[in-house]
């Protein structure tokens, strides 16, 4: 066995969505480090190429590609299934990542703000997959099945709602489709799974990790001390996605600090002399 190879992506092609910037700007990275050539897309197609350029600077062994893809409308949908055929006839890698989030108070919080976020980050993701299904197909095969994964959040594993209260829905949304997914494609040699990450620097994330100060509070909070890394990113796709990931589909994989397994308080501890 050559540990090395477990996570080798050589001559496999890959499609990141919400590629512009934090986790799908990570995760791309990753790719290309590992031999992948991704296609980079978001509704900020010169943010992409940007990327692109950045990654395809590296010296490393993949190379990158950015344009603009937008997800959150049907139509946006089929025009950017319609850039990733043209680019090419089969797709080995599918890293739904696209997604928002809308945060106001219980109180205040509008109707608006379902809509806004499901239709992206459940609908929008529902259907790329369904469309890009043809070319996951043609990539896949017994000894290497095809690949999704999907951005979930920790925040659809345990109740928080930080004011995030469609975010949050939508994330538990996620983790439950990957899992039905993973069930019906499994026959295709598709596997579908997720990533549940915790606090990560990101533009989403900015209000609350903006700066060093900031990310040091934050991270004060979660059980292993600290924000996520981009290799934290990096590490568990490329685990989901390798040679070495070929036999694990309906995973909801925690990349949060321990967060996922924080529970109520130590009640009876107190009560200890």
């Amino acid at each position: 066995m050559d540990a090395a190879k477990l996570f080798d992506l050589t001559g496999k092609t890959a499609l990141v969505t919400g590629g512009s910037s934090g986790i799908g700007e990570m995760a791309a990275e990753g790719l290309v480090r590992a031999g992948a050539r991704v296609l980079l897309a978001s509704r900020r197609g010169d943010a992409c190429e940007a990327v692109a350029d950045r990654l395809n600077g590296l010296g490393a062994t993949g190379s990158a590609e950015g344009f603009a893809g937008d997800v959150s409308t049907a139509e946006g949908v089929d025009a950017l299934a319609g850039a990733t055929r043209a680019r090419t006839d089969a797709l080995d890698i599918l890293f739904n990542n696209a997604g928002r989030s809308w945060g106001a108070p219980l109180d205040d919080f509008p109707h608006a703000a379902w809509d806004k976020v499901m239709s992206l980050n459940v609908a929008g993701l529902f259907e790329l997959t369904r469309t890009l299904l043809p070319l996951l197909r043609d990539a896949a095969s017994d000894e290497s099945p095809a690949r999704v994964v999907n951005t979930g959040s920790v925040m659809g594993e345990v109740p928080m709602g930080d004011d995030a209260y469609s975010y949050a829905a939508s994330k538990a949304a996620v983790h439950h489709l990957t899992k039905i997914l993973a069930k019906e494609l499994a026959a295709d040699r598709i596997t579908v799974n997720a990533l549940a990450p915790g606090p990560f620097v990101s533009k989403m994330t900015s209000f609350a990790t903006g700066d060093e100060d900031m990310r040091n509070r934050v991270g004060a909070q979660v059980p292993l001390g600290r924000v996520g890394k981009p290799e934290d990113i990096a590490a568990a796709l490329l685990y989901l996605c390798g040679p070495g990931g070929g036999y694990v589909t309906g995973a909801i994989l925690p990349v949060s600090g321990g967060i996922n397994v924080q529970t109520g308080p130590d009640i009876f501890a107190e009560g200890k002399p």
